[in-house]
């Protein structure tokens, strides 16, 4: 007598007959079908929901976003710059070779507005500047010889020095004497400088389409010379005034000269080819790139060192200059008509459409009052029967869903009956 097979826990078996009723639904084919449902408030909503669609793809899609054209972003893109002006301060004149750094010509450089300078430095011994980590001391034993303070300005001697002025003392250095902060001279170059000329060249190219443009449309020798850029008279003449630049990027030019900053210069290329090459123009804008409301970050300056060679003896003149650096930056986007983007956004159109059916069939089964009669309507199961044959025909109208012929009408090793009264019939010659 066999052994009664264990009864399973009740959730094993609700999880079996879950997991049949999946794969089972997993094999089911689902087709779409049409009703017409005569209600004027749920007609409202669809067409609305489609009009929405619609108007999305028609006017953002294809005409904000121009999804129809292929595009490039990011031009190659070259630039050559140059300043021209005089300015001067307390004791001198200063010419571009001097307050222009580097003087190359690229797309970051600095004009220097204020110094403040640290003459006729030599190498010897003198006191460490009171900004560096104790550096200040009350005695020799607060020094150590040969310690070396990457912040500071030279090799300690071990002995502690009055200061250049006041009754401090700091450890003595072996370094360019005096240090910066003994010595410094401050000068402002900035009186002039609004009127300095920037001059822009830049040249772009868009390889995929083969593009290129550059910001002076002027063949003329001495066109550069008797122009400055205004954006509605004269947008082809990339000469700019600094304190224009300053100006457009919303910045006090006298508090800017004393302290420093970066201003961006951005050019952008936004070319639609499909129109003609004088619609592809640059636009330029400026603004501020160092965050000034932070102590900590903003401002702009450096050093650099002046050599000199009297009577055999090296001097050196050390300038920390502040100033105004100028960024060029470029950026763009090109696009022309493509037949590939434009097919799979109409194709994309079309099927979001369908978003209204969804919309609609779920207010209709959720929310109207006669949901159940709806949903009873609009989906219908229907069931293959079963019939236990080995004939082709018989099976091929199953799996298709189709009513099986009868069983009587065809036979597994016979053809088909010939029709009545072709039974006996002699074959022509000449048939096949």
């Amino acid at each position: 007598m066999a052994a009664a097979q264990p009864k399973l826990p009740a959730g094993a078996a609700a999880a079996r007959r879950l997991a049949r009723g999946c794969w089972s639904a997993f094999w089911d084919y689902e087709t779409p079908k049409v009703i017409v449902v005569r209600n004027r408030r749920l007609g409202v909503v669809y067409r609305a929901v489609q009009l929405l669609i619609l108007l999305y793809f028609v006017w953002y899609v294809f005409i904000v976003q121009k999804s129809y054209q292929d595009s490039e972003t990011g031009p190659e893109s070259s630039i050559i710059t140059k300043v021209k002006g005089i300015t001067t301060s307390e004791h001198k004149v200063w010419d571009v070779e001097e307050y222009v750094k580097p003087p190359e010509g690229g797309s970051v450089f600095s004009i220097i507005t204020r110094i403040e300078a640290t003459p006729f430095q030599t190498m010897g011994t003198c006191p460490e500047s009171m900004r560096v980590h104790d550096a200040t001391c009350h005695s020799d034993d607060d020094c150590v010889a040969g310690e070396l303070d990457m912040l500071g300005n030279g090799l300690r001697t071990g002995r502690c020095v009055p200061y250049y002025h006041g009754a401090s003392k700091t450890c003595e250095v072996s370094a360019w004497c005096p240090v910066e902060d003994g010595a410094s001279v401050s000068q402002f170059l900035g009186k002039m400088a609004p009127n300095f000329t920037i001059l822009i060249k830049n040249s772009i190219h868009y390889p995929k389409f083969q593009f290129s443009k550059g910001n002076i449309a002027s063949q003329k020798d001495d066109y550069l010379k008797r122009c400055t850029f205004d954006q509605d008279s004269d947008p082809y003449c990339p000469i700019f005034r600094l304190g224009f630049i300053v100006e457009q990027a919303g910045e006090n030019f006298t508090e800017l000269a004393h302290k420093g900053g970066v201003i961006g210069v951005v050019i952008n290329w936004d070319c639609d080819l499909d129109l003609s090459e004088s619609e592809c123009n640059p636009k330029y804008s400026f603004r501020r790139l160092d965050p000034k409301h932070v102590p900590a970050s903003s401002g702009y300056n450096f050093r650099f060192a002046k050599y000199y060679n009297t009577n055999g003896t090296t001097t050196r003149m050390l300038i920390k200059a502040y100033g105004i650096r100028i960024d060029v930056i470029v950026h763009g986007q090109a696009g022309k008509f493509s037949l590939i983007p434009t097919i799979i956004n109409l194709a994309t159109a079309l099927t979001s459409i369908g978003v209204g059916s969804f919309l609609c069939d779920w207010i209709l089964l959720t929310f109207m009052n006669k949901n159940k009669v709806y949903s009873h309507k609009k989906f219908d199961k229907v069931c293959t029967p079963r019939h236990p044959s080995s004939s082709w025909p018989v099976t091929l109208a199953l799996v298709l869903g189709q009513v099986p012929p009868l069983p009587s009408q065809y036979s597994q090793d016979q053809p088909p009956n010939p029709p009545s009264g072709q039974e006996g019939r002699p074959r022509d010659k000449g048939q096949s």
